[in-house]
């Protein structure tokens, strides 16, 4: 299983030119903050909240990038399923959607960590979303669908797994109960987590289009 999380390194470097532009229109504080006013109280105390996270983080490394983003919503969200929270039974929804309900599904919990981190300036190629088949309550547990974002330090390296269900950020082969299923971040869509692509993440999967385009008028990346 460790084998297949570190395929998906073979992707993991970015153009400096395109890190460069990305950094250049990741944050936008003012759009935030008007995105957040206009859903309410809620959604601008979580917005200011997590710009001040996101401020702090100003010249850290990567790993400390992580571990802030990880703990911030994984303590300021509370689980919730799509039905309990959206009355549907799938929704995908943006970061300040899920701020100002302060409730979330798996989806929702990674979403927020992926653009959170973009923000912070994690580069896109090192984070996949990852669907899993996760194993609950240890081996021979009940197997369920499951979310979790995955990120690569360099080429080659093993995978950190960032999840809403075991708070410590924690290497792949310390999570032999989550078995990828499928991967994608906002260049690509592949099998597992391997180096082949299967596809446009946007074309094959509606949800994932429709929550890019409600994160970027956020004024995420």
């Amino acid at each position: 299983m460790l084998r297949a999380w570190r395929r998906a390194a073979a992707v993991v470097a970015l153009a400096a030119l395109a890190f460069t532009v990305l950094a250049l229109r990741a944050w936008d504080t003012d759009t935030m903050l008007r995105a957040a006013q206009a859903q309410g109280p809620q959604a601008v105390a979580g917005v200011k909240a997590l710009q001040g996270v996101l401020a702090s983080l100003n010249g850290a490394d990567e790993n400390a990038k992580l571990a802030a983003i990880n703990q911030f919503f994984n303590r300021r969200i509370v689980y919730g399923s799509d039905m309990e929270v959206w009355g549907q039974l799938d929704y995908w929804a943006s970061p300040i959607e899920m701020l100002n309900k302060g409730r979330g599904d798996c989806e929702d919990y990674v979403i927020g960590k992926y653009y959170s981190l973009l923000v912070a300036g994690v580069p896109m190629s090192k984070m996949r979303l990852v669907y899993v088949r996760a194993t609950i309550g240890g081996p021979g547990g009940e197997v369920v669908a499951h979310m979790v974002l995955a990120y690569y330090s360099a080429p080659g390296a093993e995978p950190l797994v960032l999840d809403n269900l075991i708070g410590e950020i924690r290497p792949a082969q310390r999570r032999p109960d989550l078995a990828p299923v499928f991967s994608f971040n906002g260049e690509g869509l592949w099998q597992g987590v391997g180096e082949q692509r299967a596809g446009d993440p946007a074309g094959r999967l509606s949800r994932w289009r429709e929550v890019m385009e409600k994160a970027h008028a956020e004024g995420f990346q």
